[in-house]
C-alpha cells in the first residue's frame, strides 16, 4: 500500500483542516479502504472509514472528525477507532469508540500519510511549525487471531477532542511511554499501554542522558526499535511501521531506506531531545 506527501493550505475559502480531512478520505478509498461516511454538512465533518486487514476479510473501522473553534483559533481532527459500525449513530457514539484529538490548522498542513491494509498513520507539520501525528487501525499482535482478534489502536495528541492549539506546550506524541493520547483494544476493554522503549528509562524514558550510548546512531547507522505495547504483566503486540529512532545527530524530516523502504523522521512537537523521534514507515 502507498503513502502520500503533499500540503493543503486555506486557498479557495476552505480551511486547510477540512482539506486535510478530504485528502485522507481521498487516499483511502482509493487504496482499498471502504467509506462507510463522509458528512461535510456539519461544521465538524466526519469520515468514517473500513478496512478489511491482511487477510482481506477482517472489518477494522476508524475515523476521522474535524472540530474548531476560531475564538480560540483552534482547527483540529479528532483521530479515532471503533469497535463497528452503526449508520444511524452519531460519530462519538460509534461502537466502542476511542478519541483522541491532534491540533491542525486552518492555514497550510505538511503531511506524510501513509497507509496499509490494517492501520492509517498520519504526520502534519503545521503552524510555527510543530509536528503532530496520529495512529488508527490494528497494530501488530502478539498472539493468534483466535487469542486477540481485534488489536486495534487508537493514537493522538490528546485526550479526546480536547480544546487545544498547536501552540499549546505540554502535548505530546503518543507513542512517548504512557500517553492518555494512546489508547489499546483489548479483548474487553479500552486500555492505556506502556509503549517500549520510552517506558524503558535507559533507553529512551527520563532517565536517560546526553551520554548514554543507547541515545546515538551505531557507526552512522540508525537503528530502528519496534514500538511494543504492554502493561505490567503483558507484551500486547508492536506498531504497524512505527518505530522508535534517535535523534542524536538527526533532524526533523530526515529520510532513510532499510532493505528498500523508505522511512521519514518525525519529531514530537516543537521538542528536539535525543529521545523526541520517530521514524514512520513510507509504505509502497
Amino acid at each position: 500500500m502507498p503513502h502520500q506527501i503533499g500540503f493543503v493550505d486555506n486557498s479557495g475559502g476552505v480551511l486547510a483542516h477540512y482539506k486535510m480531512l478530504e485528502t485522507i478520505r481521498d487516499f483511502a478509498a482509493a487504496n482499498g479502504w471502504t467509506v462507510l461516511r463522509y458528512n461535510t454538512a456539519p461544521a465538524n465533518r466526519e469520515l468514517i472509514l473500513k478496512g478489511v486487514g491482511y487477510t482481506g476479510e477482517e472489518e477494522i473501522f476508524v475515523g476521522f472528525r474535524t472540530y474548531q473553534d476560531a475564538s480560540a483559533d483552534y482547527y483540529n481532527l479528532v483521530a479515532a477507532a471503533f469497535t463497528g459500525y452503526v449508520a444511524g449513530n452519531t460519530f462519538d457514539t460509534q461502537p466502542g469508540a476511542r478519541l483522541s484529538g491532534v491540533p491542525a490548522h486552518n492555514n497550510r498542513i505538511d503531511y506524510w500519510l501513509t497507509l496499509n491494509p490494517q492501520r492509517i498513520a498520519l504526520a502534519m507539520k503545521v503552524g510555527t511549525p510543530v509536528y503532530e501525528s496520529c495512529y488508527v487501525g490494528k497494530m501488530l499482535p502478539y498472539g493468534r487471531p483466535s487469542q486477540y482478534p481485534y488489536p486495534v489502536v487508537c493514537g493522538g495528541m490528546l485526550t479526546g477532542a480536547a480544546a487545544t492549539r498547536f501552540s499549546e506546550a505540554t502535548h505530546s506524541m503518543p507513542y512517548k511511554g504512557n500517553r492518555f493520547g494512546l489508547g489499546l483494544r483489548s479483548n474487553d476493554a479500552w486500555i492505556q499501554p506502556q509503549a517500549y522503549p520510552w517506558s524503558n528509562t535507559w533507553i529512551a524514558g527520563t532517565g536517560a542522558s546526553a551520554t548514554s550510548p543507547n541515545l546515538r546512531e551505531t557507526d552512522n547507522i540508525y537503528h530502528l526499535l519496534p514500538i511494543e505495547l504492554h502493561d505490567a504483566a503483558n507484551i500486547w503486540g508492536s506498531l504497524d511501521g512505527i518505530f522508535y529512532i534517535t535523534g542524536f545527530n538527526n533532524a526533523v524530516e530526515n529520510t532513510l531506506v532499510i532493505d528498500g523502504d523508505d522511512y521519514v523522521v518525525i519529531q514530537d512537537v516543537s521538542r528536539t531531545g535525543h529521545t523526541d523521534y520517530y521514524a514512520m514507515r513510507l509504505d509502497d
